[in-house]
């Protein structure tokens, strides 16, 4: 065969090969890309279910923390009643059935009232989630904590307006600048940012599932997504149990703190309409609504005191449920109101 000949049949099967390489790389090159847009976007669904169930959950949350500040809040104006009546008993601890609720203190009270007032005053611009996390912290404490000292030494409860206001930012934000804290700003950015408020509700783990940008080889992103997938469905549940339990609490305060208002509008009537003070003076019934009332403040501080979430021990983990205290303060509420008459 003359070589032209066979150089040309060599050239045509080389060219015959190298298309068919050509069409096979094609078709590797477009399974890669599927591969790596169909994990891509099956990622995205993820985080926006995330996201939607992060939101209604922060709303429940937030719904749970409002609640409870304002509750607290109300705290001094049942003080500012009770201390009108003279020789009035003392309301010692209350012990009954494994159950313990704090005594009356009126500057207890007080700090605690004023606390979550100064919470309430800065939550008209917060982020969504800033409530719930006063909530999943326990609110109880969180108004204490606002409290605290100002950088002066000065008590923030003696204070009031901007002062008030001014003071307890910097204590959120870890102290005045000078003495080594964030200052106003940061407490400011700590009520105003939900990620940095009080009490993040998911925990560290999230922002490393959904920050993290997924790989451009075929080979890793799809492993990649899978594990992120399951991150994602282990907190999309979290949070729809946190959401289910925050409105079970929702239930049991607003039971407790109705039949508190009930009876302490009688005491209010007694006391401030009637001008009666001299706890002589009452008859068996209004005694047994003021014995009451302290009771069911006693109550509804300590629910308030309870931790929703439990902050995750592994920076990058998930936070879990109090779920063993929470079912047992309900429980006790229940006791409670069952031995109010």
């Amino acid at each position: 065969m003359p070589l032209p000949l066979i150089l040309g049949i060599g050239a045509a099967v080389t060219g015959i090969t190298g298309v068919g390489s050509g069409i096979h790389g094609a078709m590797k090159m477009k399974d890669a890309n599927d591969t790596i847009k169909e994990a891509k976007e099956r990622h995205q669904r993820n985080i926006n279910r995330f996201e939607k169930n992060n939101k209604s959950t922060n709303e429940k949350m937030d719904q749970l923390g409002q609640l409870e500040l304002d509750i607290l809040h109300g705290f001094s104006q049942f003080s500012d009643t009770i201390e009108k009546i003279q020789n009035r008993p003392q309301f010692k601890e209350y012990k009954k059935d494994n159950i313990t609720l704090p005594k009356y203190d009126k500057e207890t009270l007080k700090n605690v009232s004023v606390g979550a007032g100064v919470l309430l005053g800065r939550l008209g611009g917060a982020a969504v989630g800033t409530a719930g996390g006063f909530a999943a912290a326990g609110a109880t404490t969180s108004a204490v904590m606002a409290l605290g000292t100002a950088s002066t030494g000065t008590a923030i409860a003696s204070l009031s307006g901007a002062a008030a206001t001014n003071a307890t930012l910097a204590a959120l934000g870890g102290g005045a600048i000078a003495a080594g804290g964030g200052g106003i700003a940061l407490g400011t950015t700590m009520l105003g940012v939900s990620t940095l408020g009080v009490g993040l509700l998911v925990g560290g783990v999230i922002f490393n599932v959904t920050g993290k940008k997924l790989s451009n080889k075929a080979d890793e992103v799809y492993s990649q997504m899978l594990e992120a997938e399951k991150t994602i469905n282990n907190i999309c549940c979290y949070l729809l149990e946190l959401e289910q339990v925050a409105g079970k609490y929702i239930n049991s305060l607003e039971t407790v703190r109705q039949k508190y208002l009930e009876i302490f509008s009688f005491v209010s009537y007694v006391v401030n309409r009637l001008n009666k003070t001299d706890w002589y003076e009452f008859s068996e019934e209004e005694q047994l609504a003021t014995q009451n009332a302290v009771l069911l403040v006693g109550l509804l501080y300590k629910m308030c005191q309870v931790k929703i979430v439990n902050k995750a021990t592994n920076e990058n983990g998930i936070n879990t449920i109090n779920k063993n205290e929470i079912n047992r303060t309900i429980s006790d509420s229940r006791e409670v109101l069952n031995q109010i008459k």
